[in-house]
Order: structure tokens, then sequence, then C-alpha cells
């Protein structure tokens, strides 16, 4: 079943919607990161190797997760409608990115809503530890579909 969903990601089909999932990822990244602090500023505080890390780790997560989705999508194609369960952990990153390192006021309005009335003020590094956490959570989500791709079978 792997070398199926390897086969069916280099159509050209799945090319363009890996550009289309990196593209939109990166402009989600890329928002995350000037809500929490603009790329001039951290500049500024923390030197000019902490904004091309950050960058850096913006694409890196846009293509991871990219990468994620497609594979996802070729299971479920192959499978008849079944996505992986790993697919789940690129959204909670994404959803991870929103509640940590986004803009702070959106993040106490959206705690305060549920009942929690703290937030993280002061994130450490322009949210560089966060940002980790995202990308450890992604690679999680690329294994575990891995992994159900590689003990499936074809449904026929």
């Amino acid at each position: 079943m792997c070398e199926q969903v390897q086969a069916l990601l280099k159509t050209k089909r799945y090319i363009l919607q890996m550009i289309g999932f990196f593209i939109f990822f990166m402009v989600i990244y890329t928002m995350l990161d000037g809500f929490n602090m603009s790329y001039a500023s951290m500049r500024e505080n923390f030197g000019s190797s902490l904004v091309y890390t950050n960058i850096s780790l913006n694409v890196v997560m846009a293509l991871l997760t990219a990468l994620l989705l497609n594979m996802s999508t070729a299971n479920a194609a192959l499978k008849g409608g079944k996505e992986t369960k790993g697919s789940n952990l690129g959204f909670f990153s994404v959803l991870f990115g929103v509640l940590t390192y986004g803009c702070t006021p959106c993040v106490i309005a959206f705690f305060g809503s549920i009942g929690i009335a703290f937030s993280v003020i002061a994130l450490p590094l322009g949210g560089l530890p966060y940002k980790f956490i995202s990308l450890f959570l992604i690679i999680l989500g690329l294994w575990w579909s891995r992994r159900e791709i590689r003990t499936s079978t074809c449904p026929i």
C-alpha cells in the first residue's frame, strides 16, 4: 500500500495540491508569527538568527504539514474515503500555534469564553519553543500516518 501512495503522490494533481497546501500553511504560520511579534521587532530584540530560524521552521512545518495532508488524501483515495488518524495531528499543530503564539488578546478572549482566565503573556524567544512543539506534533502525525499506510491493506 505504501508504494501505491508514493506513486499517487507523484502525480500532477497531488503535486499541485501539495503546492497549494504549502502556500496555505506558509500564510498561516507567517500570520501567527506576525500576531506574536513582527520580524523587525524580533530582529531588534533577539537578532537576525532568530528571524531566520523562525522563517526556516515555517518553511519546514508548512512542507511537512502539506505532505501529511497529501499522504492522508492519497490514503483516503486508495482506501475509499478513510483518512489516517495521524492527519489530525497537523490540525492540532495549527490549533496549538493559534492558542500559544497567536495574538495575546485573541487567546485571552478565547480562553475567557471557555472559562479559563489566564494565558501566556510573554513568550520566550518570540515563541520558538512552542514552534518546536508544533513541529514535533507534525512529525508525530507523519510517523503515525506512514505507519497506518504501511500496515493497511487495499479493501478489494
